[in-house]
């Protein structure tokens, strides 16, 4: 084993420690240190991270500067036990990061949708009941979208109506408490799931026709053909309305709401902060600007505090 293959498994130890998965940077690093390895490099150097961040001609420039950027963190590992490492510079791979501004959808839309889903062919029975509760589910709760295809049976408690998300985003756990009307829905699924998938090989609550977890892959391409289907997307559009604007939804209507109410929002930002699972406070707050109406009610905040004087 090399050098660098002994440092790398030392540097994922300790950030997977620290809450970080590192799945997909964790295999991306390997490929850098098979590259660097077949290099007869031992040690870091902004000419081979360069090399190895633009060898593929067919991404797009973030990509390449997210390659880069996950070689800089990395080599800050090792310059602590090698000072022949050098990190490289950003500006070697600079690219600015926007934040794609998320898609709201509008109430009749979000009925469509789950009218679609009501409507998927089923040899059993379940699937358009699954995709029924879990979309709405979405629409309910802000969850991420794995987040609610990892929660087991053991999850979701139908009687107090909370459910809990394990090891989610940073590896952070938390309860998610239900509206009344999600509660029931999820009652109604979980009658009907056990009445036809009696023998379930997999203990996910929500199921595929076969008694398996549904997995994320199966989950959005579904997501795309019903969006097809009412008119969000056209066919063979590669960009569109995404599960994750659920999400998007759930936070601006629930800022919204309290807007219109009259609440103090920044005094109840955390509590959404904490609802949705975001790991800090700053990341919703991202949120007051992501439409029109919320960034008017933020600033007519303002004006009306006198920050802004």
């Amino acid at each position: 084993m090399s050098k660098l293959s002994i440092a790398l498994d030392e540097y994922l130890k300790v950030r997977r420690a620290l809450g970080y998965k590192l799945h997909a940077q964790g295999r991306q690093l390997r490929q850098f240190v098979e590259f660097a390895d077949r290099a007869g490099a031992d040690f870091v150097t902004p000419e081979l991270a360069l090399k190895w961040a633009v060898q593929s001609t067919k991404v797009q420039p973030i990509w390449r500067a997210r390659r880069l950027g996950m070689v800089r963190q990395f080599a800050r590992h090792c310059s602590a036990a090698d000072h022949r490492t050098v990190v490289p510079s950003p500006d070697l791979l600079p690219y600015q990061y926007r934040r794609p501004a998320p898609y709201i959808y509008r109430d009749e839309q979000i009925t469509r949708l789950l009218e679609a889903a009501q409507r998927l062919p089923s040899h059993m029975g379940l699937r358009s009941h699954t995709y029924t509760t879990l979309l709405g589910l979405y629409v309910a709760t802000g969850m991420r979208c794995n987040e609610a295809l990892q929660l087991d049976r053991d999850d979701v408690d139908l009687i107090d109506g909370v459910v809990t998300v394990r090891n989610a985003k940073f590896g952070k756990s938390r309860y998610v408490p239900l509206h009344r009307t999600a509660k029931l829905a999820l009652q109604r699924y979980a009658a009907h799931r056990d009445r036809i998938c009696r023998r379930p090989t997999s203990p996910s609550f929500f199921l595929s026709e076969r008694g398996t977890r549904l997995s994320q892959a199966a989950v959005e391409d579904t997501f795309v053909k019903l969006s097809c289907e009412i008119g969000l997307r056209r066919n063979g559009d590669s960009r569109g309305p995404r599960i994750h604007d659920l999400r998007h939804r759930f936070a601006t209507a629930t800022l919204l709401r309290w807007y219109r109410r009259g609440d103090d929002v920044e005094q109840h930002l955390p509590e959404l902060s904490t609802y949705i699972g975001h790991a800090r406070v700053i990341d919703t707050y991202w949120y007051l600007t992501s439409t029109p109406e919320l960034l008017h009610y933020a600033l007519r905040r303002v004006e009306r505090s006198g920050l802004g004087c």
